[in-house]
């Protein structure tokens, strides 16, 4: 029988994906007073992976990612999708949505999103929201499963939650 334990903290991150005209730098003040200092924050790439998005959102979407300095308890990550739906509600024009957040977070073996939608490969986390994992560390990088989002799957992601993974890492070892 294993011995149980509670789980480290985790470095928690978000995916934002917004218009052109979006403004994302009172955006990040706003995820900052829910979520605490960004800390990390990764180039800005153009969100051509899917058109999911382009019916409600537009075009020419852009996405970047950011990590926050405060870590957290994995089981904060239901009420953070909670507060981020509310916060893209808050932004909608004409009933549409202008950015799209997907909270997570990053721990050693692993990087795991917030949805609020079930699949296979989706476990549920508590108040309607399930977690899916994206990234799995193995042999000294980050790969990704079947189910995994092309962008995360992108170079320039890959190293960004890389970098995360090794800070967080070295914050534990402290």
């Amino acid at each position: 029988m294993g011995k149980i334990r509670m789980p480290d903290p985790v470095c928690r991150i978000a995916a934002i994906c917004h218009r052109p005209d979006a403004p994302v730098d009172r955006l990040e003040d706003e995820l900052q007073n829910l979520f605490g200092a960004i800390l990390h924050k990764s180039d800005t790439l153009l969100f051509d992976h899917t058109d999911y998005y382009q019916k409600e959102m537009g075009d020419q979407l852009r996405k970047y990612f950011v990590s926050f300095a405060d870590f957290i308890d994995p089981n904060e990550l239901a009420e953070s999708k909670c507060q981020t739906n509310r916060l893209e509600e808050s932004w909608q024009k004409e009933k549409r949505r202008t950015v799209n957040l997907d909270p997570g977070y990053v721990e050693l073996p692993k990087l795991v999103l917030a949805s609020s939608k079930n699949f296979a490969h989706r476990i549920y986390i508590g108040q309607g929201i399930y977690g899916d994992v994206q990234l799995v560390w193995r042999q000294g990088r980050f790969v990704g499963n079947n189910w995994t989002y092309p962008d995360y799957l992108e170079p320039m992601t890959l190293h960004f939650f890389t970098g995360v993974r090794e800070y967080l890492h070295q914050m534990l070892m402290e």
